[in-house]
């Protein structure tokens, strides 16, 4: 499997803190059937700034470690990069991290309770530099949940979005993974990711969200969400299904 979301690269951010949870958080992965993962650290998130120029370099000596520890894991480069108003002149200037550098995707992270104002002009921006955005974890968006219309019209305009398998999983809460199937359904997510932080409260879970999308749908629905995530490491453009609009359920005793 690939998982296109982590936090594997040694003390960069809130993920491993030092080589030895990197190579911990790796087994693990291992041991998860993964064979592939992107280093994604935070950027610009108001904590953490990890520029494109110290990821490469970071991305290439944890895949030597690796490779001096016989574990069987390959480590790709990217970032988490929260979504901030220079983001385009940014990326224009070549200081935004793609997905393995490659210029095709790029992960965005929104606030946790909103959505910009400028996130469609961002995202119409990158599709006319036939750069694809991804919007990580909308699932966790406490504005998308409430008005799933946002999270449409950022797919409508071109974005693809990635859902945390933990969230698929229950490990945020029945409201969360009742959603993430949601969106999943309704065609509004196009990858899970482990977004794994740790080996304790949030490792690679991916299959076991797997298995229980295989349980909530047929296996062509697990099949898509994994071969895209190969599409990415390709270098490929993904088919996305065309999105449908989440019905808002009333709320008990109002109408």
């Amino acid at each position: 499997m690939i998982d296109v979301h982590s936090h594997i690269l040694p003390n960069v951010d809130d993920g491993a803190p030092d080589l030895t949870a990197s190579l911990d958080m790796a087994r693990q992965a291992v041991n998860n059937g993964i064979s592939t993962v992107f280093a994604t650290p935070h950027h610009r998130n108001g904590r953490f700034e990890n520029s494109k120029e110290d990821i490469l370099m970071k991305t290439e000596e944890l895949n030597l470690a690796l490779s001096q520890h016989q574990i069987p894991l390959t480590i790709l480069p990217g970032q988490e990069i929260r979504l901030y108003s220079e983001f385009l002149e940014d990326l224009a200037a070549g200081k935004l991290l793609t997905l393995n550098n490659m210029n095709k995707y790029i992960l965005i992270e929104l606030p946790s309770n909103r959505v910009p104002g400028y996130a469609r002009q961002v995202i119409y921006e990158c599709t006319l530099k036939d750069i694809t955005p991804v919007i990580v974890h909308p699932e966790r968006n406490s504005a998308i949940m409430e008005n799933p219309d946002l999270l449409y019209e950022l797919v409508k305009e071109g974005a693809l979005t990635q859902v945390t398998a933990s969230s698929i999983t229950g490990a945020f809460g029945k409201r969360i993974s009742s959603f993430s199937i949601s969106l999943i359904d309704h065609h509004l997510t196009h990858f899970i990711a482990s977004d794994a932080h740790n080996n304790s409260s949030r490792g690679f879970s991916l299959w076991e969200a797997y298995e229980e999308i295989g349980k909530k749908f047929d296996n062509t629905v697990a099949y898509y969400l994994r071969e895209n995530a190969q599409l990415v490491v390709n270098n490929q453009s993904i088919y996305a299904e065309e999105p449908t609009r989440i019905k808002k359920r009333k709320r008990l005793g109002i109408f």
